[in-house]
């Protein structure tokens, strides 16, 4: 075990030699991440039902960004925002069940973790969902305080393909109505009963109540934030906030009940938006809000399977679970009043992956130097409008992995499906060889994205010089990455 230890010995002894800044020079963080929210279910974002007046001030007073990228699925995407990488390159390219046996490796460093070492009080409030075995926790990678769930909230006793069985819970039943109710694409998949534990609501490391009230859970988690931002208003502090909704099943508090136009999923986020207010009001009550970076997202898009209980990608293609614009593009708001420039909008590309390396900067330190960090510094698009750029290319994986046997043994090779360069996107498939091992990466469709962000039309036959372009690009991206995989946390047996 100390063998696996030592890079990040060594990373934390070098970090530790960077001068000590004072306190007050170092900005606070809030990072808010929301789960399976569509790019249209903001007011801002063109909705036209969904109430949304705090986060839409918070667009207007910093920067909207219309290319933000995540990932297909839920734990990816928190992996990508903790750690900065590509999620194939920490073996983190799946979402985890109860009772996993593996997550988050020890030797990855965190976001959490390198802002502590800057001196900054963590805390995360919410869904974890990077393994649920204690070694996994928040509370070992970096943040002081954890209250939530450690994956996500249908993965419970209640959820709607568990098998029938007679004298069932109310809220099974009530899972049933609401899924046949809402015209939830019910698979033939089934899970035995007792597939899904008791769902556990964790505060630190100890499970103090099993499936709880789920209705509660929005309010509770944005309660915890503002008493942590309260108690450590001197900063520097850092909140990781990831709402458990609009994951279905939906809940939401009693006040906001029959509130939306747009039933139970407009009622959900309309909550969300309630309290990020809170969250901004409490900032500026305390005098801190031009010391404090407020970053509001969402980890993929909406679960469209679950019909009307799930969120809208807009004129977006796809939806959560794939690598069209619907499932991957999500919306993004920074506000930091002082330093981003009230009402700026920008189209340059930026994923969750640049939340680290931009708030490891602006703590005034830097990323890791022993492991590639695929996130860019997103800085320099509100400090020079128009200058800045993001991504001059963007990668997008489908989960799970597939095998390639070149020279040797088969090994791991992510599952490329796309790549984005500039405002061209194409789709990527892949030929089996005759071993059954996946073969070269091949071209699918092509499209323009500034002209048709629904990928409704395949350029490709029009473009084949950009076909050439970007398959070769993501040929040797994809290469390189087969060689800098970092591993997956285990439990030992």
């Amino acid at each position: 075990m100390v063998p696996m230890l030592i890079p990040y010995l060594l990373f934390a002894a070098a970090f530790a030699a960077v001068p000590a800044h004072p306190a007050v020079a170092l900005p606070n963080f809030v990072v808010i991440l929301t789960d399976d929210q569509g790019y249209a279910d903001l007011g801002v974002q063109g909705h036209p039902s969904i109430r949304t007046p705090h986060i839409d001030q918070m667009a207007a007073e910093g920067i909207r960004f219309t290319d933000f990228y995540a990932q297909p699925f839920c734990g990816p995407a928190r992996a990508a925002l903790l750690t900065g990488t590509y999620p194939p390159r920490n073996s983190l390219m799946f979402n985890h069940i109860p009772r996993a046996r593996t997550g988050i490796h020890p030797n990855e460093v965190t976001i959490a973790e390198l802002l502590r070492d800057r001196g900054y009080a963590t805390a995360m409030f919410g869904k974890w969902h990077l393994g649920d075995a204690a070694p996994f926790l928040p509370t070992r990678n970096g943040f002081d305080r954890y209250y939530g769930l450690p994956y996500s909230n249908d993965m419970w006793p209640f959820h709607p393909k568990i098998l029938r069985r007679p004298d069932e819970d109310p809220r099974m039943q009530y899972t049933r109505e609401r899924t046949g109710y809402t015209g939830f694409a019910q698979s033939d998949e089934t899970y035995p009963v007792g597939w899904f534990p008791p769902l556990p609501l964790i505060e630190g490391e100890h499970v103090i109540e099993t499936d709880p009230r789920q209705e509660l859970l929005t309010e509770a988690y944005a309660d915890r934030a503002i008493e942590f931002i309260r108690e450590n208003k001197e900063g520097p502090f850092f909140v990781y906030l990831a709402h458990s909704m609009p994951h279905v099943p939906l809940f939401r508090g009693r006040e906001f009940r029959d509130r939306s136009l747009r039933g139970l999923y407009g009622d959900v986020i309309e909550e969300i938006d309630h309290h990020t207010g809170r969250i901004l009001k409490t900032l500026d009550e305390l005098g801190i809000g031009g010391e404090t970076l407020v970053i509001f997202t969402s980890d993929n898009g909406p679960w469209a399977d679950y019909g009307i209980d799930a969120g809208s990608a807009g004129i977006l293609r796809g939806s959560k679970g794939t690598v069209y614009e619907g499932g991957v593009r999500v919306p993004a708001i920074m506000r930091w009043p002082g330093h981003i420039p009230a009402g700026l909008v920008t189209s340059e590309v930026a994923s969750l992956m640049d939340i680290f390396p931009t708030l490891a900067r602006l703590a005034g330190g830097e990323p890791p130097r022993d492991r590639t960090i695929d996130g860019r510094d997103l800085r320099p698009l509100w400090d020079s409008p128009g200058k800045g750029t993001g991504h001059a290319q963007l990668y997008f994986f489908e989960g799970g992995y597939r095998y390639r046997a070149e020279d040797g043994p088969p090994r791991n090779e992510p599952l490329m499906r796309a790549v984005r360069s500039g405002p061209w996107k194409l789709h990527l498939a892949s030929e089996a060889g005759p071993d059954g091992s996946a073969g070269e990466l091949r071209t699918g469709s092509l499209y323009q994205l500034r002209w048709d962000p629904g990928e409704s039309y395949d350029l490709s036959d029009k473009h084949p010089e950009v076909v050439k372009r970007l398959l070769g690009q993501a040929r040797s991206f994809s290469r390189g990455l087969v060689n800098d995989i970092r591993p997956l946390g285990r439990l030992s047996q």
